[in-house]
């Protein structure tokens, strides 16, 4: 089964396009899985009954895994059974008949206008690193790309007189989206007055660099956003998804066209988009308590 699963982690990567992101999930719910059928005498695929599937799930809620947690589990376990079916390696899919279970939908942590300009604040000085992390918090809050986007673009994916960004996002599609005239200058000092220094006379089209300069983790951009946001006083629970959280909710909030939104945000589908009018929403019934006379 370890050769099977193998198998399938090399399809979705070199035949399907999947991001890394996606592969490391795939591989972790569904090693979780075979260790399962495995402490359960299941040694082959042919052995996997609807049953052995069923027990892990519950397994896995018994462990306090929450609704999306076994949900996409599921969804692993459902395209690695599809694969199997089709590669001819077994005659039958035993999670066809598995339902996913449909948790409540969860807001999206979001920042206000006043603690954004605070965190952005917070990063400006005249270091390298300063301009290094001023140029990303500006960029990621600008465009709503995706921590992992904004790591692996590259110089010429930013158009800073036209003012667009270029990205390349999940399942390698690439979307255009509008950079704002404050983010753009944050770019351009960066890339002319720290970039240079940052280098180290390393020949690499990565944009934003570490002190090796070598690629920027998203790792290394989460610690910086946690330090900025401690210089802002920010209590909120935060991580880099929040800028992007808050960049679709604060468009939505100030007239955006939903669809430009799902556009800009690389969405496939306009469900995952919806979500962000929810928090408008929310905001909108706050203020009606808050100030309605007989609220």
């Amino acid at each position: 089964m370890k050769t099977d699963l193998y198998d399938f982690i090399h399809y979705c990567r070199v035949e399907k396009g999947l991001t890394n992101n996606t592969l490391q999930s795939y591989q972790r719910d569904l090693q979780h899985y075979l260790n399962h059928l495995q402490k359960n005498n299941i040694t082959g695929i042919q052995e996997i009954e609807r049953s052995h599937i069923v027990a892990f799930l519950y397994d896995l809620k018994e462990n306090g895994r929450s609704t999306s947690t076994i949900a996409r589990t599921i969804s692993s376990i459902r395209a690695f059974h599809q694969f199997l079916l089709r590669d001819q390696r077994s005659s039958k899919d035993p999670s066809e008949l598995i339902e996913i279970p449909k948790g409540d939908k969860k807001l999206p942590d979001v920042l206000t206008t006043s603690e954004i300009e605070a965190l952005l604040t917070s990063v400006n000085g005249t270091t390298s690193f300063a301009r290094r992390n001023k140029a990303m918090l500006e960029l990621m809050y600008a465009t709503g790309l995706r921590v992992s986007e904004l790591c692996s673009l590259e110089t010429g994916d930013i158009h800073l007189q036209m003012g667009f960004v270029h990205c390349l996002g999940k399942g390698n599609k690439e979307r255009i989206i509008p950079l704002g005239q404050t983010a753009a200058e944050a770019v351009e000092n960066y890339v002319h007055r720290a970039r240079p220094q940052l280098m180290k006379k390393k020949k690499h089209e990565i944009l934003f660099v570490n002190h090796h300069g070598t690629s920027l983790s998203r790792q290394g951009f989460w610690k910086i956003l946690k330090e900025a946001a401690g210089r802002a006083g920010i209590q909120k629970k935060l991580t880099p998804h929040t800028l992007r959280h808050s960049f679709a909710t604060h468009l939505l909030e100030n007239g955006a066209d939903l669809r430009a939104v799902q556009e800009m945000l690389g969405h496939a589908d306009i469900s995952a988009t919806q979500i962000y009018t929810h928090v408008s929403t929310h905001k909108l019934k706050d203020v009606y308590l808050n100030y309605h006379p007989r609220a």
